[in-house]
């Protein structure tokens, strides 16, 4: 299994020894997820958090209207998982679903609680991805109340500048809270200003 960027991942944040990280490598787990394939759905309990190798995940909750809410995409090198579902292991809300064929590393809530007995230095790495994550939703919350969907735009281009020209307008515009019709049109009016 190639764990070459998850340590890189980790190692921006702690050091472990040769021996810690052979003893966390041995609780991940390698999967492929073919595009448009859900790893988990509205109503599963979500019980592991997935690391993305290759390719890209979204995470999303459908509205009653039958409009889609993109939370996070996940190139790689990015964490992703219904975190509400798996800090309470009930039924989450999200849909997680390959935009391209992904390969991902799963890590089991399960397995977490032995890693952080014996390598206690893991608790300081999740305390800083959720510490980062907390800090990028209330951003993103923020953002959502007060920016116009052009400063919305362009604070997903700053987040997540390697998805720009390969993500549909279809999805960008669900991550911004906008139409797809909308994005275009404002996209549009944008180069021809140029």
């Amino acid at each position: 299994m190639n764990t070459e960027l998850l340590l890189k991942n980790i190692a921006m944040h702690i050091s472990l020894t040769t021996e810690e990280e052979a003893y966390f490598a041995s609780f991940l787990q390698y999967k492929n997820i073919r595009r448009k394939q859900f790893l988990f759905q509205e109503g599963d309990v979500n019980k592991f958090q997935a690391f993305v190798i290759e390719g890209c995940l979204r995470s999303y909750s459908i509205d009653r209207s039958g409009f889609e809410h993109v939370l996070q995409f996940a190139p790689p090198g990015w964490w992703i998982g219904d975190m509400q579902s798996i800090i309470t292991q009930q039924p989450g809300t999200l849909y997680i679903d390959a935009i391209d064929d992904t390969a991902i590393i799963l890590l089991f809530k399960s397995d977490l609680e032995k890693i952080y007995t014996a390598v206690p230095k893991f608790e300081r790495f999740f305390r800083i991805l959720a510490e980062n994550a907390l800090a990028t939703y209330q951003h993103r919350l923020i953002g959502n109340l007060s920016l116009s969907a052009k400063e919305r735009y362009e604070n997903f281009c700053r987040l997540y500048p390697s998805l720009i020209q390969c993500l549909p307008q279809k999805q960008i515009a669900a991550y911004i809270g906008v139409t797809p019709e909308f994005l275009s049109k404002m996209l549009n009016q944008g180069t021809a200003k140029k």
